[in-house]
């Protein structure tokens, strides 16, 4: 498949390049992106959060009241989760939340994401570009540009363009990362994914394995 290649002004070079089918065109595997997804959402989680229990709520040992005569239930200690300051009854623990997915679904997901980004025409490819120094005014022109201000954007650049990314740190909406670091929720998470002529071949090495 052949794709125009863009400049930074959102306009035609006249050069097109070509991609392999087997990532950018495969019949997009739903699941495989649903597992992906699921997988980056569920590793990102801290996992830290926890709730003492009775057994770990300090406090006096002894019988409450006595336990016939008082005309309400019978209590044995202070630590009950039916009383305040009480411990909780299955509450949270320490936990580990992180799922392990085979490589070949992985690369597979990746796959479908970008196959459906390109089947939407909401994925292009742009002539590779960099700033002097870091400017957030700057990038936001390569957006006006592109007519993506109030869009999600990710930008594949080369892993050495560190003012690019400097300058689009700011942006809520904007994301720069390699072709290393993207991934299926990060394509999925935007409406409109730019991927630099330098990182088409680097992902298809990857990918078309």
């Amino acid at each position: 498949m052949k794709v125009a290649v863009l400049d930074i002004n959102g306009q035609k070079t006249g050069r097109e390049i070509d991609i392999l089918d087997s990532v950018f065109a495969i019949e997009p595997n739903d699941h495989a992106i649903y597992l992906d997804v699921k997988q980056h959402l569920a590793n990102k989680r801290q996992g830290t959060h926890k709730a003492k229990e009775r057994a770990e709520i300090k406090g006096s040992t002894r019988k409450i009241k006595k336990q016939k005569g008082t005309g309400t239930a019978r209590a044995g200690s202070i630590k009950s989760p039916i009383f305040r300051g009480g411990g909780r009854v299955f509450g949270p623990r320490v936990r580990d939340y992180s799922q392990k997915l085979n490589k070949k679904v992985k690369r597979l997901a990746r796959r479908s994401a970008l196959s459906q980004k390109m089947a939407a025409d909401h994925l292009f490819v742009i002539e590779d570009f960099s700033f002097d120094t870091p400017k957030t005014k700057d990038f936001i022109k390569v957006l006006e540009a592109f007519k993506a201000t109030d869009k999600k954007s990710t930008f594949v650049l080369n892993a050495e363009n560190k003012n690019v990314y400097l300058s689009a740190r700011n942006l809520e909406r904007s994301n720069v990362v390699s072709h290393s670091e993207l991934n299926t929720y990060a394509v999925m998470n935007s409406n409109v994914l730019y991927i630099a002529e330098s990182q088409i071949e680097s992902l298809q090495e990857i990918l078309g394995k």
